[in-house]
C-alpha cells in the first residue's frame, strides 16, 4: 500500500509504526510541518491503566517508551493550602519531545520517511496514495476544509487555560484550586522528567476576564500565575514554550472518512485535558485503523468502516465522559463556595459518573470515610 501521513504526533507515528511492521513493502511517508525537534507543550500523561493497551497490543513499543516513563501511585487534590492525597489513582508521564524521539527513530528504522518542514496545505500535494490519513491535530485542515463531508460539529467550551511548565518536580500529578479576589484559579500539574513539570493554568472566562489577561503581555502573565500559585511553586519559576491562553474545542465528526481520506486522533475527536486520554486515544485509534485494514486484506474502504466498528464503542465512553469532566470544571468557582474541601475533592473523584461511591471507598476509604461523614445518607443507599 501507498500510505501518506500528514502529522507526525504519536498518532500519525503510531499507524505508520504499525503498518510497516505489518508488511514491510507498504511506501509510507509522514510529512510534519514542524523541524525534528520543535515540539509544543511539555508532558504527556497517562493514567497507570492506560498504558495497558499498549502493553498488551505492543510489547516492543511498551519497552521503548517506559524509561522515558515517570510513574506515581497517588493524586493530590490541594484546596488552597490544604492538600489532600488520594490514593488508588495511579499515572506515568514523559515528556512528548522525548516521546516523539523514540517514535521519530523507530518508525525510521523500520523504512518510514518522515518528511520534516513539510507543510501540506492541499490534498493535491500529497500525490497518489492508497490511503491518507490526517493526523494533524485538533485544527486540522484537512477537516476544517472538510467538515461538510466529515459533518464536523465543533463546540469552543468558555473556560481559558495555558499550558506551562515549571521546573520543580511535583510528587504526584495535583490539581490545585486556588481562590483569589478575580475568581478561582486551578492548576494541573505534574512531573514528566525528574527535574521539569507541566503546569497548565485554567480558569473560567469571567475570571480571566477580571484579572485582565486579555491586555496582559506573556511576561505579565507569568507573573501573574506565578504569584497566584508562589506557595506551590516553592520559588521555581513557570516556563513557556509558545504558551498562550486558549478555550478547548469539543470536537465530533458523524463521517469519519471520505473517499480514502481517514482522521484519527485529535483530528477525529478531542478529549479535555481533565481525563489525561489524548495521546492514548490517538495511539488506540492507529492501533484500530492499523487491524481494521488487515482484517480486510487492506481493502481501503472495507478497512475504514471496520476501523469505525472497532474503534467507536470504547472512544464514544471517554469522548462522553471528558466531556462531562470539562463541564465540571465550568463550575469550579460555584463548587468552591458552596462545598466543604472534602466534598469538593469527593465531587472531583466522582465528576464523570464513571467513579460511585463503592469505587472511591475502594480507592481510597478515607475520603469515602470523610464524606460519609457529612453524607451519611450515601452510606446507607451504597450498601
Amino acid at each position: 500500500m501507498k500510505i501518506r501521513i500528514i502529522g507526525a504526533g504519536p498518532a500519525g507515528l503510531y499507524f505508520a509504526s504499525l503498518m510497516k511492521r505489518k508488511n514491510p513493502d507498504h511506501d509510507i511517508v509522514v510529512y510534519e510541518r514542524g523541524y525534528r525537534d520543535a515540539t509544543w507543550g511539555f508532558g504527556v500523561v497517562f493514567s497507570d491503566r492506560a498504558l495497558d493497551f499498549l502493553k498488551a497490543d505492543d510489547e516492543e513499543m511498551f519497552e521503548l517508551l517506559r524509561p522515558e516513563m515517570e510513574a506515581w501511585k497517588d493524586l493530590t487534590i490541594a484546596v488552597n493550602d490544604q492538600k489532600f492525597p488520594i490514593s488508588g489513582n495511579g499515572f506515568t508521564s514523559c515528556g512528548r519531545l522525548e516521546m516523539l524521539t523514540v517514535l521519530y527513530d523507530h518508525v525510521e528504522k523500520l523504512g518510514v520517511e518522515i518528511k520534516f518542514e513539510t507543510e501540506i496545505t492541499s490534498l493535491d500535494q500529497v500525490g497518489e496514495a492508497d490511503l491518507i490519513v490526517a493526523a494533524n491535530g485538533a485544527f486540522s485542515w484537512v477537516r476544517d476544509e472538510n467538515q461538510d463531508k466529515f459533518k464536523t460539529s465543533i463546540n469552543w467550551r468558555p473556560n481559558r487555560f495555558i499550558w506551562y511548565g515549571t521546573s520543580k518536580a511535583f510528587d504526584t500529578l495535583t490539581l490545585t484550586f486556588r481562590e483569589t479576589d478575580k475568581g478561582v484559579f486551578c492548576a494541573h500539574h505534574y512531573r514528566y522528567t525528574p527535574n521539569m513539570s507541566t503546569f497548565l493554568v485554567e480558569v473560567e472566562e469571567d475570571t480571566w476576564n477580571r484579572a485582565g489577561f486579555e491586555d496582559m503581555s506573556p511576561e505579565d502573565t507569568i507573573r501573574y500565575c506565578e504569584e497566584v500559585f508562589a506557595n506551590d511553586l516553592d520559588g521555581h519559576p513557570i516556563l513557556s514554550n509558545n504558551s498562550y491562553w486558549r478555550q478547548f474545542p469539543e470536537i465530533w465528526n458523524d463521517q469519519w472518512h471520505f473517499d480514502n481520506v481517514v482522521l484519527i486522533g485529535d483530528a477525529l475527536r478531542t478529549a479535555h485535558f481533565s481525563i489525561g486520554s489524548g495521546t492514548r486515544l490517538g495511539m488506540e485509534d492507529a492501533i484500530a485503523l492499523a487491524r481494521g485494514l488487515s482484517e480486510k486484506n487492506n481493502d481501503v474502504q472495507a478497512g475504514l468502516q471496520r476501523f469505525r466498528e472497532l474503534r467507536e464503542p470504547p472512544m464514544r465512553k471517554i469522548f462522553d465522559a471528558a466531556n462531562v469532566s470539562l463541564r465540571w470544571y465550568e463550575e469550579m468557582d460555584d463548587l468552591m463556595k458552596k462545598m466543604e474541601p472534602i466534598e469538593f475533592c469527593y465531587s472531583y473523584m466522582t465528576r464523570t459518573g464513571r467513579v460511585d461511591h463503592a469505587e472511591v471507598r475502594r480507592r481510597d476509604p478515607k475520603l469515602a470515610e470523610a464524606y460519609e461523614k457529612l453524607h451519611p445518607e450515601v452510606l446507607a443507599s451504597s450498601e
